[in-house]
C-alpha cells in the first residue's frame, strides 16, 4: 500500500505541476485530499470531474481519481447545489482528486498532444502552441503525404469517433501540428510555421472562416475524444510504478 502523499509528490514532480502556467481556475495538483492515513490501492482516470464521474468512481471504490478538468472551472462560487453534491461525493467516499490540465496536455511522454501525434502516425519534430511561454502542443511530419480527407480519417480512427476537416489548403498534407482540446486559436501559428494542417478537438465559430482564409487545414476531432489519451496514460504509468489497480472511467460529452 502507498500513501496519497507519495503519489502526489510523484505526480507533481513528473508533470512539473507547480511551475507550469495554466488558467487561474485550473488549480492543477491535489484538489481534494483523502482522510489522513488512508492508503491508496486503486487509481482511476477520467477527463472530467463531473458528478457522474465522481459517482462512478465512488461506486468502484477508487482511492485516487486523476482528471484533466477539475472542479473549479467556474471560479470562486458558493458550495451549494451541484458543487456541494460533488464535494460531498468525494468527502463521504474518502476519495482524493488530482487534476492535471495543461501540464498533461503538453507532457512529452504521457501528454494528450504527443500521444495523439503518435496515434496518428505523426513523427514528432518539435514543440508548438505556446501558452504564457510554455508550449502545450507538438508538430511533426507524416511518413508520406496524405490527402486532406485521409488526414481526417486518420484522426477519426485515432480517437475512435467522428472528425471533421475544414479549410482550403492546396495539395497534400505532410507537416501537421497537434494541440488537443480547444486549440483552433493556434491556426495563425500553423501558417507562420509553414505547416499544412492543425489537428485539435474543437474551435470557436470563427475558426471556420479562419481556416479557409488562412489557407490551412483544420481537423476537429472532439474536445473530449482528443483528451482521453493523457489521463489514461498517466494513470497507467502511476499504477505500474506503484503496483496499483487502475481503471478508465469513460463518460464522453460528445463535444
Amino acid at each position: 500500500m502507498h500513501t496519497l502523499e507519495s503519489l502526489v509528490q510523484f505526480l507533481d514532480e513528473y508533470l512539473g505541476t507547480e511551475s507550469h502556467p495554466d488558467y487561474p481556475t485550473a488549480l492543477n495538483g491535489l484538489q481534494v485530499a483523502a482522510p489522513p492515513g488512508r492508503p491508496v490501492a486503486k487509481v482511476a482516470a477520467a477527463v472530467d470531474a463531473s458528478e457522474a464521474v465522481l459517482l462512478d468512481a465512488a461506486d468502484k471504490g477508487v482511492d485516487l481519481l486523476i482528471v484533466h478538468h477539475g472542479l473549479f472551472w467556474d471560479g470562486l462560487r458558493p458550495v451549494t447545489g451541484r458543487r456541494y453534491r460533488k464535494l460531498n461525493h468525494l468527502l463521504s467516499s474518502g476519495m482524493a482528486l488530482y487534476s492535471a490540465h495543461l501540464p498533461l496536455d503538453g507532457h512529452p511522454e504521457v501528454g494528450n498532444s504527443a500521444l495523439l501525434c503518435r496515434a496518428m502516425g505523426i513523427q514528432i519534430a518539435g514543440r508548438f502552441g505556446s501558452y504564457k511561454g510554455t508550449d502545450i502542443g507538438w508538430w511533426g511530419r507524416l511518413p508520406s503525404p496524405l490527402a486532406p480527407s485521409a488526414l481526417v480519417d486518420r484522426a477519426a480512427e485515432a480517437v475512435g469517433g467522428p472528425a471533421r476537416g475544414i479549410g482550403d489548403g492546396e495539395g497534400l498534407i505532410e507537416r501537421v501540428a497537434v494541440v488537443t482540446g480547444a486549440g483552433a486559436s493556434f491556426l495563425e501559428e500553423a501558417v507562420d510555421r509553414d505547416l499544412d494542417a492543425l489537428v485539435t478537438g474543437e474551435g470557436a465559430h470563427h475558426s471556420f472562416a479562419d481556416a479557409h482564409e488562412l489557407g490551412v487545414h483544420l481537423v476537429l476531432a472532439g474536445h473530449y475524444a482528443t483528451e482521453t489519451f493523457g489521463v489514461r496514460a498517466l494513470s497507467q504509468h502511476v499504477a505500474e510504478r506503484f503496483d496499483l489497480e487502475w481503471a478508465f472511467l469513460d463518460h464522453p460529452s460528445g463535444l
